[in-house]
């Protein structure tokens, strides 16, 4: 049984088109069965009423030649054999060609005598003539008339395997349509059905596509009466999800900027102390004060961040080029010697649906997470964080360091979840890449080791494609 409503349709449909298909030819073959014995009996009637006058004047005709002394033989030229049996002589009608014979007859007197027979025609195939009209044998269907008062009958037999056969090769070519029947009506119905069930196809799409990012109402035009009620239900289960979802971003945007001002405040008010502190043990809790606030800060940046990834409204309205976006971002990430970034970008531009904010958002998040967890930091000659942009729109950011064990690396993308560590951070980075990967329709994946390395962390970043291509 096909799994889909469309396929169970279609198999049902057409099962039942079949099934009455079969129904009809079995009447019609029941019908035709009666229709057939009536036309050939009439023609077996037919046949013996054309016959049994030319018989009869055949016969007297040749009873007159004997009476004149007539020798009564046949020449050899002659197409009719002569048999002779007592008194009377039986007369054998030759074919012109060969050819089947389905009717064959007999002429007998009274007596029962045969006169005049087909050149086919077996004696022992005809019962005695016992009157006029039709009977049957095992064997053969028979018609019996009589003329001069019954003193020379007629039987006309046609073998019951000659109705039998031309009945099979009728049915069998009425049923033969069934066989482009089944097939052509399967695809028909199929296409109805496809074409019938188009609106709800279309609206189960717009159930899969729908997100975090995008739950809109999905549109009901054109939808059977039976889908609306489900349509509507789905409908207001999308509201409700979205309100709430708003409800939560907006909380958390608004936490988060709401935190900037007093946490700027304080801070000043930190650093302000620990360059008026009277002595050194006030400074260095002032110091620790500081540290504190700044990560606060850096922490409800990041909330923000993931608010806006989260809220959707991610794609541009029209293909933006990433380069001068990543080239501007590089140069100023790269200017802590500590950490330099090493910058890979195509000659021609890079056009991708995403907001520029956005790609700007993950393109940092990704060189900061490489900057804070690589061994840029380390030796007189610290390795760069690589960062490349290809002309089709997959960004690249790798770092030196230890393998990341592989288990580890799905984890990293949930938020504040932090590897094994000790860098800072407040583990959002790569949830908020995640985030603006999924609603920008493009994909983000984590690699340990790096490409062409045997150690190392690499991040890559598939743009989505530009709508109308690839």
């Amino acid at each position: 049984m096909p799994a889909s409503l469309q396929g169970r349709l279609a198999l049902w449909l057409t099962l039942g088109a079949v099934a009455l298909w079969g129904l009809a030819v079995a009447v019609a073959g029941q019908q035709l069965r009666r229709e057939m014995g009536a036309v050939f009996d009439s023609a077996l009637e037919e046949t013996g009423q054309r016959l049994l006058p030319l018989a009869v004047l055949e016969i007297v005709d040749r009873d007159e030649d004997e009476d004149d002394g007539s020798d009564g033989n046949a020449s050899a030229d002659d197409a009719d054999t002569w048999d002779t049996g007592g008194s009377t002589r039986a007369q054998s009608i030759a074919t012109l060609r060969a050819h089947d014979e389905y009717f064959t007859y007999l002429v007998r007197d009274a007596a029962g005598q045969v006169l005049m027979r087909s050149h086919q025609a077996e004696p022992g195939v005809f019962p005695p003539y016992t009157g006029m009209g039709f009977s049957d044998t095992l064997t053969h269907r028979i018609y019996s008339d009589a003329a001069l008062q019954g003193t020379i009958t007629i039987s006309v037999a046609e073998p019951l395997a000659h109705r039998r056969q031309t009945e099979r090769t009728l049915l069998v070519r009425l049923a033969l349509p069934l066989i482009l029947i089944v097939p052509f009506s399967l695809a028909g119905v199929w296409l109805a059905v496809r074409t019938a069930m188009g609106p709800v196809q279309r609206f189960s799409a717009g159930i899969e596509a729908r997100g975090g990012a995008d739950l809109s109402p999905i549109a009901t035009k054109g939808l059977p009466t039976e889908f609306q009620p489900n349509a509507r239900a789905v409908n207001r289960l999308l509201e409700r999800l979205r309100n709430t979802l708003e409800a939560e971003r907006s909380f958390t945007a608004n936490s988060a900027h709401e935190l900037r001002t007093p946490i700027a405040a304080a801070l000043a008010q930190v650093q302000r102390l620990v360059i008026e502190a009277p002595d050194e043990p006030t400074r260095a809790r002032a110091r620790q004060v500081e540290t504190a606030l700044q990560r606060l800060a850096r922490l409800s940046e990041k909330l923000m961040q993931l608010a806006r990834a989260e809220g959707g409204r991610l794609q541009a309205g029209a293909p933006a080029d990433l380069v001068p976006v990543l080239r501007l971002l590089a140069a100023e990430m790269g200017r802590d010697p500590a950490h330099p970034v090493a910058l890979s970008l195509p000659d021609a531009p890079v056009m991708a649906r995403i907001d520029p904010d956005a790609f700007a958002i993950l393109a940092r998040n990704l060189i900061e997470n490489a900057q804070r967890h690589g061994n840029g930091g380390e030796g007189d000659s610290p390795e760069p964080v690589r960062v490349s942009l290809s002309g089709d729109g997959i960004l690249r950011v790798a770092n030196g360091g230890a393998v990341v064990p592989a288990d580890q690396l799905s984890r990293l993308l949930r938020p504040f979840e932090r590897g094994a560590t000790s860098a800072g951070g407040s583990g959002l980075g790569l949830a908020i890449t995640q985030a603006i990967a999924h609603g920008s329709g493009g994909t983000l994946e984590l690699r340990s080791p790096a490409s062409g390395r045997a150690d190392g962390f690499e991040a890559v970043f598939a743009a989505g494609p530009i709508a109308g291509t690839g």
